[in-house]
């Protein structure tokens, strides 16, 4: 067994050594120049303890709901993905990203609401709400047992929040295509796998799976990529076709984590063609992604180190700084 950590281990280095470009300096993540600065709203004197009051408000929060972990890190990935870390997912409207069909479900606005409200009281026009989903989002998992890493801040928030920009990809999407998505917003196939093992915690709807179960490529049949026993549980649960006024069930991502805790039994599901979605599945195909799920679902700190990494990278896509963009007063409403 040690023998075998140790193959996987050497090649998970040189796998990370050849298509990373990251790097760790004293603790502290090196990423892309973005104008971010690791305690940011401390160093100019602007509202120093605002780390400390969103640690306390989400904690709050997810003692009384655990499933906030799961719904900020949804959000923070729309928000990210869609036009830039820029707060853009939070504004109100009928043509807003909050209203694209991918985002009709998503939680975590009122927490999000609840912070600016305490943060403006304190610190009036001080911290911007795209800083503020990025800093909950890190406490939120690492409350479920993520490592809690240094996050830059100094984000400003967007003006704009536009519907037909929200180009999130399919869940049945294949490993290229959404390994091309990755590399479009400047991550690269070590944060695609790093990334998708959110995936441990949440849920989704019978309607997502249907395809894998019933009709996968139009074949009328099931995936032949994922496990029988699970076409089978997950028939009992998803019909083929839903009768008129019957709910589109909530499925769990991992119905062996019930408690949204944070652990890489997501890699172990995937290597045993159990992933629900068929975009994790498929990390099963791409001889990169592959290797490193081996790693990581035997290596939960070799993860944990990686999605601190990665998460800092996507944190950083297209973010607003100095005199860019604004600080609103309220998430869903720019400022007049």
């Amino acid at each position: 067994m040690v023998m075998r950590r140790d193959f996987y281990y050497i090649l998970f280095v040189i796998v990370s050594l050849v298509i990373a470009t990251i790097s760790i300096v004293d603790g502290a993540v090196t990423v892309q120049p973005t104008g971010l600065k690791r305690k940011f709203y401390k160093v100019n004197g602007q509202c120093p303890d605002v780390e400390e009051y969103v640690k306390h408000l989400v904690r709050d929060h997810w003692i009384a709901d655990r499933s906030i972990a799961a719904k900020l890190l949804r959000l923070s990935y729309s928000d990210c993905f869609v036009s830039g870390c820029d707060g853009s997912v939070l504004l109100d409207g009928p043509n807003s990203e909050k209203k694209a069909r991918q985002n009709v479900a998503l939680g975590g606005f009122a927490l999000i609401d609840r912070i600016k409200t305490v943060l403006e009281d304190r610190c009036p026009g001080k911290v911007s709400c795209a800083d503020i989903l990025q800093l909950a989002t890190r406490d939120a998992v690492s409350l479920a047992g993520a490592p809690s890493y240094p996050l830059k801040t100094g984000r400003r928030d967007g003006l704009v929040s536009n519907k037909a920009a929200v180009d999130l990809p399919s869940p049945s999407i294949s490993w290229e295509a959404s390994l091309a998505y990755f590399r479009s917003k400047g991550l690269d196939v070590l944060d695609m796998t790093t990334l998708l093992g959110a995936h441990t915690m949440g849920s989704t709807r019978c309607s997502v799976i249907a395809d894998r179960l019933y009709n996968f490529n139009n074949t009328r049949k099931p995936d032949p990529n994922m496990d029988i026993s699970l076409v089978r549980d997950m028939r009992k649960i998803c019909p083929a076709r839903r009768k008129r006024g019957q709910a589109d069930k909530v499925i769990p991502l991992n119905p062996e984590n019930p408690k949204y805790k944070f652990d890489n039994n997501y890699y172990t599901r995937v290597l045993n063609k159990k992933a629900i979605l068929g975009v994790d599945q498929q990390l099963l195909f791409g001889p990169d992604t592959k290797l490193i799920s081996e790693e990581f679902a035997i290596g939960f700190e070799d993860w944990r180190k990686s999605w601190a990494l990665s998460m800092n990278r996507m944190g950083s896509i297209g973010v607003l700084t100095g005199d860019q963009g604004q600080i609103r007063k309220h998430c869903r409403f720019v400022n007049n």
